[in-house]
């Protein structure tokens, strides 16, 4: 086995000094749309006098401050509207979901329906309708165009509206000026009879540009859902202990420090605390990693979240709502689980430019054409052309199309892909981190029962039958499946963290811990003083082993990086051949990824328990199994189902594959633009021409992306 990477020592505590305390603010700002608004939001609140940090999460369209006390919420928010963005406090409850996404579904549908009835009707036109035949036409087309227009187009209009209110412009700003025009000179056109009208241009614009946008909302509210899987954990109420002995249900937001809250077994701790009365075992895989239940007694502190396995514990509480441990790990989550796709922001930089430079080049086409003699109606008609055949659309649908089209071809094969930039992200990773148990292995201990005659099954049956105990369910589990009968084992008693005694026939008989601290996972049955080790093995993935060889040979090198024993991740690290390292904590990991990143690597973690969510959001790029944990899933870019590691591999294949689609949606969508604007600019396409060679460009970049369903196969 490879020596496994040591830790990266934790930075030197900061000098203290002189300064106040600051707060954390955080804001929802829904009106932040690119790149472009990330920096004046970072350059205009950076230099307000006490802001210290500026912060945007642009996939939660979040904005968080760190600033002198003396700086309330109105002052910040203020401060925020005079650059432009309407902002309100955030939401505690981290699964409210903004209504982007529906409003923009609707949207899309109907222009989509306008569109298709639209185009319909200029058949006939195109087809040599003249006369009264045209102009009827023409004003069916203007009744469904209208509504579509006003309904269909209001993100754009909005969006637009609020940035020439505040003196700055955006991308939406000469969308909406095309859309707008074309749907005038469509009604003029209509009105004086003309042979040409543009509503099918407008309409479809619109059709393209909002499928766009509906991609780009959904991606960002699935990354919003794992926080709120990680919270939910928590129980929701809880039992506190009256001064009279008796109990009340109270839920969890009214819970204070210093309640003592009574926790029944299979129930979820709704804060932390401190064990006083009672013993048992609890399930705080979430946090620690470790695989079996620890034990508990009384001095034993708890976190919210942790599933109490046995009996009843009362529990005085340490910690509530936001001050939890499980809080703080979905604090670490937010801060880590940001978009990330570099190609993302390049179309957002080329966005940002691209407001200034249609309307100076639409200007110069109607100031150019009016000068060279034409008349207003044409050069108007060439400055809407010029305005509708620059909309970037192709350029919009470079990214999404391709992985779209990629993240379905995994899904064939095993794979979902909830993060379209995590597509990129995947084709970047030079290194890959697994968790060991329910992500290397299956997470379900067998055991092993040579040696062991009927007698001796048929009493270890009727043993773990009465505990939830892992190795004790696993064990059931497989005699249940031979058929055994259980023994009649009477007064069996069960200790937390030791195991089960009883008697059977006269004698004492036992399921217990095994001595032996390097068998990280063996049960003694002993029979009348007779003992008989059971060991129970985690069946390691049955491509676990070929999966990791591919990784090293692609030149990406794989480890383990668990929170089990020492003694169970050097058995798996051993038989696959890779470095490891074990009983690492939440914190342990992020610190590995950010030692990692600083070293100029690019991690992918794999991992299936909530003690992986941190890891999982923070790592370059994460994939989780369909057996992990909500919050693990919710966290991680993608999650592949069944019991083989392939899919975790193809992700990667396909990744890169998708990465060079990416590379030539770009290459056409800028060689459009160069060959398309000079022609508009020309006076050669009219505005139905620019509206349809739009839509072409964006059903080439869509063609193109297309090729990746094959890669997958």
């Amino acid at each position: 086995m490879n020596a496994p990477v040591a830790i990266g020592s934790a930075p030197a505590e900061n000098a203290i000094t002189e300064r106040a305390p600051l707060l954390d603010t955080r804001f929802v700002v829904p009106g932040m749309k690119c790149a472009g608004c990330i920096a004046k939001i970072e350059r205009g609140m950076g230099i307000v006098a006490g802001v210290d940090t500026v912060r945007v999460n642009f996939s939660a369209k979040q904005v968080a401050l760190r600033h002198d006390a003396g700086l309330n919420e109105d002052s910040l928010v203020d401060a925020l509207r005079k650059l432009g963005f309407e902002a309100q406090l955030a939401a505690v409850n981290p699964l409210a979901q903004d209504d982007e996404g529906k409003v923009l579904l609707r949207a899309l549908a109907v222009a989509g329906f306008g569109m298709m009835n639209i185009m319909l009707l200029s058949v006939a036109v195109w087809s040599g309708a003249a006369g009264v035949t045209r102009d009827l036409f023409h004003w069916l087309s203007a009744l469904i165009a209208l509504p579509v227009v006003a309904y269909a187009g209001r993100p754009f209009f909005a969006s637009a509206l609020m940035a020439l209110r505040h003196r700055r412009t955006n991308m939406d700003v000469p969308i909406s000026i095309g859309v707008l025009l074309a749907t005038g000179m469509s009604i003029y056109e209509a009105a004086t009879g003309g042979p040409h009208a543009y509503f099918d241009g407008a309409v479809m614009l619109l059709f393209f540009l909002l499928t766009g946008r509906a991609l780009d909302a959904m991606m960002r509210n699935r990354t919003r859902a794992g926080i709120g899987a990680l919270l939910g954990r928590m129980g929701k109420s809880a039992s506190v202990v009256q001064p009279d002995g008796g109990t009340r249900r109270i839920a969890a937001g009214e819970l204070e420090p210093g309640y003592v809250m009574l926790v029944t077994a299979g129930e979820a701790f709704a804060a932390d605390g401190i064990v006083v009365s009672g013993t048992g075992a609890v399930d705080n895989s979430m946090l620690t990693g470790e695989s079996l239940p620890e034990p508990v007694r009384v001095g034993t502190p708890v976190l919210a979240g942790a599933i109490n396995m046995m009996q009843p514990l009362q529990v005085t509480i340490t910690a509530v709502a936001g001050n939890t441990a499980i809080a703080e790990m979905a604090r670490l989550m937010d801060e880590a689980g940001q978009s990330r796709s570099r190609y993302v922001r390049i179309a957002d930089r080329a966005s940002r430019l691209y407001a200034p430079a249609v309307h100076t080049l639409s200007a110069l086409s109607l100031a150019g054409w009016l000068i060279a003699g034409a008349g207003w109606h044409e050069s108007l008609l060439i400055a809407i052309a010029v305005l509708i055949i620059t909309c970037p659309c192709a350029m919009g649908l470079a990214v999404p199309a391709a992985q779209v089209v990629a993240s379905n071809a995994l899904i064939r094969r095993g794979l979902l892909v909830k993060d379209g930039s995590a597509l990129e992200r995947l084709a970047e990773v030079d290194i890959v981190l697994f968790d060991k148990t329910g992500t290397l292995t299956l997470g379900e201990p067998r055991p092993q029962l040579q040696g062991l005659d009927l007698h001796a099954r048929q009493i270890a049956l009727g043993l773990a039958q009465h505990s939830r105990h892992p190795l004790s369910r696993g064990l059931v589990a497989q005699l249940q499946a031979e058929q055994i009968t259980p023994a009649a084992v009477e007064h069996v008693t069960e200790t937390p963290g030791q195991g089960l005694c009883g008697r059977y026939d006269g004698y004492e008989v036992s399921l217990a811990r095994s001595d032996n601290e390097q068998a990280a996972l063996t049960s003694r049955l002993t029979i009348a003083g007779k003992s008989t080790d059971i060991a129970f093995v985690d069946p390691m993935r049955s491509d676990a082993a070929a999966v990791t060889r591919a990784f090293g040979t692609a030149g990406i090198a794989p480890s383990i990086i668990s929170g089990d024993r020492h003694a169970a991740v050097a058995h798996s690290a051993a038989m696959l051949g890779i470095a490891a390292q074990a009983s690492m904590s939440p914190a342990d990991k992020l610190r590995e990824l950010e030692r990692l990143k600083e070293a100029g690597h690019r991690p992918l973690m794999v991992g299936d328990g909530l003690n992986d969510g941190p890891a999982l959001a923070a790592a370059h790029a994460s994939i989780a199994p369909g057996s992990a944990s909500d919050a693990s899933q919710q966290a991680a870019d993608a999650v592949f189902i069944g019991e083989k590691l392939e899919p975790v591999l193809l992700a990667v294949t396909v990744a890169r594959a998708t990465m060079r689609i990416v590379r030539q949606n770009f290459g056409f969508a800028i060689g459009y633009n160069v060959l398309a604007v000079p022609l508009a600019i020309a006076g050669l396409v009219t505005p139905l021409v620019a509206a349809i060679a739009m839509s072409s460009s964006s059903l080439v970049v869509v063609a193109n992306s297309l090729r990746l369903a094959r890669s997958a196969r």
